[in-house]
């Protein structure tokens, strides 16, 4: 048990504990390699994917990304393998991705993935947690942001969930899994939650659409006389990577919300201090919109042009 609830804890808490970095006053000297994109295509991992970055971001890759954890007193995981932000000072998110090479996961449930049982197993854990702790660490579950759904021309599967804590401050997470024949590459958008559904077309229209595992390393690259089968299904890989036998604890179904409960109001507070920083780094001077801003979708619609993207 205990080697699970460490992977959940790494796999989980690395994300929040970068943006909890940012909020950091100092940083080490150390420079960080940013990448500026102009078009060019970007090795991501060791020989595992390329990314072909737009002008509009830049990027950090493994080491740096470590570094970057780093510099502000905090261990890296071991498993990323970059990060892309935007050079755009008035849009504040983040993409890190990170490795796991898990093993090869069948996507035999693609068809099968059972939202609603997924969803009260996130809430059944999460109120028999709010019961031993105070109600600033409590958390309510209160719906699919975007439910759990595959992309079969992409082997991704993506979804978001949305909570509350106990002063009703919005709590939000969107994460993509890209399969490859070996494990999974996990895309983790931070973003304030207001902006979520803006960010997340910019995640899959021009960063996503651009990433692509090499070949080799390609979902249907599997070789089942060779390779290692993972030993858990899509299901599993919702609840943090664990099998279900494991995964239907409620406790550790808890413990995974509670943490992003408990970092996810740093990652808001803190967001801007990052921009800043990067952008001083860069050289780069925040751009001012001379267009009117144009309303969000609806959720409906953006879950739909997700889907068909």
């Amino acid at each position: 048990m205990k080697s699970w609830i460490a992977k959940l804890l790494k796999s989980v808490s690395v994300m929040a504990l970068m943006m909890m970095v940012c909020a950091a006053p100092v940083f080490a000297e150390d420079d960080l390699n940013w990448v500026e994109g102009i078009g060019q295509r970007i090795h991501v991992g060791t020989n595992l994917a390329e990314l072909k970055l737009g002008s509009d971001f830049v990027f950090l890759n493994a080491e740096d990304t470590k570094k970057y954890i780093t510099q502000g007193g905090m261990k890296p995981s071991g498993e990323e393998i970059g990060l892309v932000i935007p050079k755009d000072g008035e849009q504040d998110w983040a993409v890190f991705f990170e490795y796991d090479e898990s093993g090869h996961i069948k996507d035999d449930e693609k068809t099968k993935i059972d939202a609603e049982a997924l969803l009260e197993s996130y809430k059944k854990g999460t109120e028999e947690q709010n019961k031993d702790v105070g109600p600033e660490n409590q958390l309510f579950i209160d719906r699919w942001d975007v439910a759990p759904f595959y992309d079969n021309a992409l082997h991704s599967l993506s979804w978001s969930l949305l909570a509350h804590d106990y002063q009703n401050n919005s709590v939000i997470n969107y994460n993509v899994r890209l399969l490859s024949r070996k494990g999974y590459i996990s895309a983790i958008l931070v973003s304030n939650p207001e902006h979520l559904q803006a960010d997340r077309k910019v995640l899959n229209d021009k960063i996503l659409s651009q990433f692509h595992l090499k070949q080799g390393q390609r979902y249907e690259d599997f070789d089942s006389k060779t390779d290692k089968v993972a030993e858990f299904g899509l299901t599993g890989l919702i609840l943090g990577g664990v099998g279900l036998a494991v995964a239907k604890k409620a406790g550790l179904i808890a413990l995974i919300l509670l943490l992003l409960k408990k970092f996810g109001v740093v990652i808001v507070v803190a967001g801007g201090a990052i921009w800043a920083f990067i952008r001083k780094r860069l050289g780069l001077k925040e751009k001012q919109s001379e267009q009117p801003t144009q309303p969000e979708q609806p959720a409906q619609e953006q879950a739909i042009d997700q889907q068909q993207s």
